[in-house]
């Protein structure tokens, strides 16, 4: 841990919803004029999109048919620890980008003077010197496996989980209608996630700080036949503390319309104020680290 050159990890599978949070730390980073080392999970896979395509149909003829993004035969947990392990103590380190669009490969190929394509990686290079903080937004901000642990070098750890038909529902749509893939092919995707999903992803949710777990209020029973996502005012967020010491819960609560507390360390708000109850609850964390870091 360190309180020079902290690191914030926000974690969550696929089509979870951990952009809501990114975008409320954006809010609070500009606010106090923080300067953030942003880092993208992606980027830590360990193979380009057309090897990972050709991964999986080794290891399917091998007999192995739960080969997925979500474990480490397809990530760098290794160097995403020691990312983290350097910057807490030099506020330096490794990174690099994975190309999602050709809009992001024509930035970083005239950028760096290559020519790569969308599903590689651009090379690693030195984390920006003189930032205030590391924030990380992915899959693995605090996994663990039998060689490496990413989550002890973790000063603020955020999980975002919905209930996981909500999720499943979540997928199905995006894939459905941003990448075109068929029912078939996603619910084939999910069961072969099943594994790493159970083993390296749930797993890291008990070593949050905070989790914001939104669960619908409608049916998502099968999510494999809901013909619509859930809407946030749909839904409720069940906002966790690992440690509920120094949360200001009445003021939470006076804050917040319509929210109430289920558990000593539990606080539950509308959908719809997600983002506000993030911001509400995160900016004095962030302010306490900064100032830390500054004594």
């Amino acid at each position: 841990m360190s309180k020079k050159h902290p690191v914030i990890a926000v974690t969550g599978s696929s089509g979870a919803g951990t952009t809501t949070v990114k975008r409320a730390f954006e809010h609070i980073f500009l606010r106090e004029k923080i300067n953030a080392a942003v880092v993208e999970g992606d980027s830590f896979h360990s193979l380009s999109r057309v090897d990972f395509k050709e991964a999986v149909k080794k290891a399917e003829a091998a007999g192995n048919r739960h080969f997925s993004h979500f474990g480490p035969q397809a990530n760098h947990f290794d160097k995403l620890a020691e990312l983290f392990k350097t910057y807490g103590k030099t506020g330096g380190g490794k990174k690099r980008y994975y190309i999602h669009s050709d809009a992001e490969a024509a930035h970083h190929n005239k950028r760096l003077n290559t020519s790569l394509n969308v599903g590689e990686f651009t090379p690693w290079e030195d984390v920006p010197a003189g930032s205030d903080v590391l924030f990380y937004e992915g899959l693995h901000g605090l996994a663990k496996s039998d060689d490496v642990d990413v989550s002890e070098h973790v000063d603020l750890g955020i999980g975002v989980v919905p209930i996981v038909n909500l999720e499943w529902i979540q997928k199905i749509h995006r894939d459905s209608a941003e990448r075109g893939y068929s029912a078939d092919v996603i619910v084939d995707t999910i069961l072969r996630r099943m594994p790493d999903y159970v083993n390296y992803i749930t797993p890291q949710f008990s070593r949050t700080d905070i989790n914001f777990q939104r669960v619908s209020t409608v049916d998502t029973s099968n999510p494999f036949i809901s013909r619509d996502i859930p809407t946030p005012d749909e839904s409720f967020i069940v906002i966790r503390f690992r440690d509920p010491k120094g949360v200001d819960f009445p003021y939470l609560l006076n804050m917040i319309p319509n929210s109430f507390m289920s558990r000593r360390n539990t606080i539950v708000v509308p959908g719809g104020k997600m983002g506000f109850a993030m911001e509400l609850i995160l900016a004095p964390i962030i302010h306490g680290m900064i100032e830390g870091k500054n004594k």
